[in-house]
């Protein structure tokens, strides 16, 4: 006879810890699903790519307002120096003044427009020029002098306070611009340790692609740059003196000798053929005559790339551009294509 028992149910805690066990499975599942994938290798490229183009253009500014502030500095530094001077000269008239109306006291004879000057503003005497027919014509001429030496030294003041606040703002500016720099290049850094060490030696190899350079060559040897002519012999000379530091590292607000950036790396070159230039590149691109086309460039000329002209380098001939190109490359050759031409300077 068949058995009519029900079957026996779970206990309370099994089916707990089932349900548990369920929904664990389930919530580690939907985590999976919307975890973010691994970026893929030509992602991480191309961001580390833009921050690295970001880094530099806020290089340039960072240059600039360094150069800003070098410059004020200097100016601060000689206006108070000379309301330090003024200052003293000032004392100077005023003690020789003082030192007459002391002996026309002491004879009983001071002279009341003296009494008033050395007790009051010289600048309301002065303005009441009937009480000169009171003075010497000797104590009106100090008196004269006095009060021209002080409003020289207001003036020279509110300058200097004027240069100091601009100091104060561009000291602010280069602090901000820093603190992108790093964070840039902080990022792009962060980006690339997601990579394994396979696909960091593709990167690398696919880049001495982009260049046209075996691994042997690692852009030191100088590539064939036919039978062009230099600019000029100064031209000429900053070129050979970029190429002797083919290999240095890029560093951002470098200028040398043993790293530089990419306008740093142009002014020393230039500094070294005895040419003074601007500091940055957008500055540098007013330095001489402007050349148009790609076909009228000389080796010695500057190249400007991107809109911004955030990017500077030598032209060395045969449609090859060497450069600081950006952060973790080194000093090196590349072909003149794979940035946005903008013109070349002749300087």
């Amino acid at each position: 006879m068949a058995s009519h028992r029900r079957p026996k149910q779970p206990s309370r805690t099994r089916v707990t810890v089932l349900t548990a066990t369920a929904a664990a499975a389930v919530a580690l599942s939907s985590q999976a699903a919307h975890a973010d994938p691994k970026p893929k290798k030509e992602d991480v490229k191309s961001e580390v790519d833009k921050l690295y183009e970001q880094a530099e253009q806020a290089t340039e500014k960072y240059n600039g307002a360094k150069e800003d502030q070098e410059k004020l500095q200097k100016e601060v530094d000689a206006l108070q120096d000379k309301v330090a001077r003024g200052q003293g000269e000032l004392n100077e008239l005023r003690k020789g003044l003082g030192a007459v109306a002391s002996g026309q006291y002491r004879s009983g004879s001071i002279d009341p427009s003296v009494q008033l000057f050395l007790s009051g503003d010289p600048d309301t005497y002065l303005d009441k020029a009937a009480t000169l027919d009171q003075l010497s014509g000797k104590q009106a001429e100090q008196l004269k002098t006095i009060a021209d030496k002080q409003r020289r030294l207001a003036q020279e003041r509110a300058e200097a306070a004027g240069k100091i606040k601009d100091l104060s703002d561009t000291r602010k500016a280069l602090g901000d611009k820093k603190d992108e720099i790093k964070g840039k290049l902080a990022k792009a850094q962060e980006l690339l340790n997601t990579l394994t060490a396979k696909e960091k030696e593709e990167l690398r190899k696919e880049e001495e692609k982009k260049q046209g350079q075996s691994r042997s060559s690692r852009g030191n040897e100088r590539p064939d740059l036919g039978n062009d002519v230099p600019a000029s012999q100064r031209g000429a000379a900053a070129l050979a003196a970029a190429a002797s530091k083919i290999g240095s590292p890029y560093v951002w607000g470098a200028t040398g000798p043993s790293s530089f950036d990419c306008s740093g790396l142009t002014s020393w070159a230039y500094q070294q053929a005895g040419q003074g230039l601007p500091r940055t590149s957008q500055a540098q691109a007013n330095a001489g005559t402007r050349i148009g086309s790609q076909s009228a460039l000389k080796p010695g000329d500057l190249v400007l790339f991107y809109g911004d002209l955030h990017h500077i380098g030598l032209y060395a001939g045969n449609g090859q551009v060497l450069h600081a190109p950006k952060p973790g490359a080194s000093v090196r050759y590349e072909s003149i294509n794979n940035m946005p031409f903008q013109f070349g300077v002749r300087v």
